[in-house]
């Protein structure tokens, strides 16, 4: 089986996202996403940070909130979409529960 790693440097991701390469540096700066290597120049993203980057800047163009409160409306989705799935592993444990009786 062959695992494939995809990364992206600093000005594809920003090409990518189709946002200007400060505000992925600002994205790193606030948190939002870490990126890989000692400085902007060498930082790579996965695709994980991919998502994430893409993400906080949807928020942040449509919801038109600065850095600090897109990382919060970050946080604060990724809370629900844990809960939401917690929520439904307690309820399928619920469900074999009250067929068993």
């Amino acid at each position: 089986m062959t695992t494939v790693i995809v990364e992206f440097g600093l000005e594809e991701i920003s090409h990518l996202v189709d946002t200007p390469v400060t505000h992925i540096v600002e994205l790193v700066e606030h948190g939002i996403v870490e990126p890989h290597g000692p400085k902007p120049e060498a930082w790579v993203f996965d695709l994980s940070a991919l998502h994430t980057v893409r993400r906080a800047v949807r928020l942040q163009r449509e919801l038109e909130l600065d850095w600090a409160g897109t990382a919060l409306a970050l946080d604060l989705l990724t809370q629900v979409e844990s809960l939401r799935a917690e929520n439904r592993m307690l309820r399928q444990r619920l469900g074999r529960f009250m067929h068993d009786e």
